[in-house]
């Protein structure tokens, strides 16, 4: 049976959390963190995750990453940071699991398209839609919108990469969050709480794993050409050549991909520890007004996962594969959008009564809110719905 660890003073307390905006029964069986874990797994955003892209588009392959299989490495992730540290398992687990909730289908390929049909309307930010999806779209409650999270995990959601010091101008989904602030301060200027930030590290720590993986597997690149581009790789295959000579590939790649995870795992853990030595922070509230990030990577390993994230740029996320699926997907993003904004008529009913005698800007957010809970199936099937003039043999896999 796992033992929980007492919390250190600088962790959050779900005991002492700055509350939810509409007040809860109490539960006897769970914190308020928990809680918002739950919430969070339950929502119609977060099944849609299995069926997002991360990468490589699903239909491509069973075995390769979705953002939902991301969402729960990174929360395995920044358990285990928090747990090493001290810190509130749940909520570092929660703000892991909401934090690609706000992402559109297609990957990073669907959120350029959509930022740039929102472009005239301000913008589009995963970030800012993932608070929009848990405080008003997700739909499910008698009393309220949205999820009625803690403001802990709130504030992670908007703040894990740090604090939001630049304002809303312009931009509606910012504007959105600078307007929630009004109503409940999630102080945009601090550092978000030390399970925010171990989220968001485990974030780099399982994409920079699960990309190795995902690109050897579909043969990007190879592991000489992955050896050749850092040497904190090209160490640790020397290390598994040498105890385990003439190990078979995909052994090799299992072996170095836990390796890389460990290590940096390991490295957070160290540095952070360090870092609290330093600042010494006596509570939450003294860590957030910390005069930089306290949960990081040395400057040894930030070197590394920098060189590591150069590769896979290049290799993998330039590939001309990947690149291929990423312009339609592009291409399907950029349908979608002004066919809905000249026919709301094509939304579903429920989605088109929130654009009725609206203004342009409204009826824009309101695409983009529909658009973006897309699953990738699901925004490929309307495109077909809609433009079938454009339909091609391969439509039925990849467009």
């Amino acid at each position: 049976m796992a033992i929980r660890l007492p919390l250190a003073p600088y962790a959050s307390d779900p005991g002492q959390s700055r509350g939810r905006i509409y007040p809860a029964s109490f539960s006897p069986t769970r914190s308020a963190f928990q809680r918002d874990r739950d919430r969070i797994i339950h929502s119609t955003a977060f099944r849609r995750l299995a069926h997002k892209t991360q990468v490589f588009v699903p239909l491509d392959g069973d075995h390769f990453r979705t953002r939902l299989t991301h969402t729960i490495e990174v929360g395995q992730i920044a358990r285990a940071l928090a747990r090493a540290l001290g810190l509130d398992e749940d909520l570092a687990e929660a703000v892991a699991l909401a934090h690609d909730l706000g992402h559109t289908p297609f990957g990073h390929a669907g959120e350029e398209a959509l930022e740039i049909c929102m472009r005239p309307y301000g913008g589009f930010d995963h970030n800012a839609q993932a608070l929009r999806i848990v405080t008003k779209l997700e739909r499910r409650y008698a009393d309220y919108d949205g999820l009625d999270l803690t403001w802990e995990t709130l504030e992670g959601i908007v703040k894990h990469n740090g604090p939001l010091l630049n304002g809303a101008a312009g931009n509606p989904l910012a504007n959105f969050i600078a307007e929630f602030n009004q109503e409940f301060d999630l102080e945009l200027h601090t550092f978000a709480s030390l399970e925010a930030q171990s989220a968001a590290l485990a974030d780099d720590i399982a994409y920079i794993g699960h990309d190795i993986d995902d690109g050897l597997r579909a043969d990007l690149f190879s592991l000489t050409d992955l050896a050749n581009a850092t040497t904190f790789i090209s160490q640790i295959l020397g290390d598994i050549d040498k105890h385990y000579p003439g190990l078979e590939r995909q052994r090799i790649i299992h072996e170095l991909v836990r390796r890389v995870i460990t290590l940096f795992v390991e490295n957070v853990i160290t540095t952070t520890r360090s870092n609290l030595t330093r600042f010494n922070p006596k509570s939450s509230h003294e860590a957030r007004h910390a005069k930089e990030v306290i949960v990081a990577f040395s400057d040894e390993m930030n070197i590394a996962q920098k060189s590591i994230k150069n590769f896979l740029f290049k290799h993998m996320y330039r590939h001309e594969k990947v690149i291929g699926v990423w312009e339609r997907a592009r291409d399907a993003i950029s349908k979608l959008f002004p066919k809905f904004m000249a026919e709301p008529h094509l939304m579903p009913p429920d989605w088109e009564s929130l654009v009725k005698n609206s203004t342009e800007e409204a009826r824009a957010i309101v695409v983009a809110d529909y658009i973006a809970g897309m699953t990738d199936r699901y925004a490929l099937g309307e495109v077909m719905r809609l433009y079938p003039m454009d339909a091609n043999p391969a439509s039925d896999r990849l467009f």
